[in-house]
């Protein structure tokens, strides 16, 4: 269960990287604020590269298992900091992608 929890933090911790690390441009881009927002975009994107460095198993199943959670992480982004509600469908699709990446985390390995 240790595995899991560590996991998850840490892949909760990566997507909030990510997706600060876009959505700033986002903001500069769509929304007409100002270009600075790409210094701490950049290095959010940073931290993101790195925190995915810290995960023990390889690249490809981190970045598989890494998507359930990323999926949760924006849907609650969406909630908190857009302001908009997911729907009983996002949030349906956000509880089967952190089944699969909590499979991929929790499956033998040799």
């Amino acid at each position: 269960m240790f595995v899991l929890l560590r996991a998850l933090g840490l892949f909760v911790l990566t997507a909030v990287a990510e997706v600060v690390g876009c959505y700033l441009p986002y903001l500069w881009l769509r929304e007409g604020k100002s270009p600075l927002l790409l210094l701490p975009a950049a290095a959010s994107l940073a931290a993101f590269a790195w925190l995915l460095t810290l995960h023990p198993t390889g690249a490809a199943r981190t970045y598989a298992a890494y998507g359930g959670v990323y999926i949760a992480v924006a849907l609650a982004w969406l909630w908190g900091v857009e302001g908009e509600r997911p729907s009983a469908w996002d949030l349906a699709g956000a509880l089967v992608a952190l089944a699969g990446m909590a499979i991929i985390v929790l499956a033998p390995r040799r």
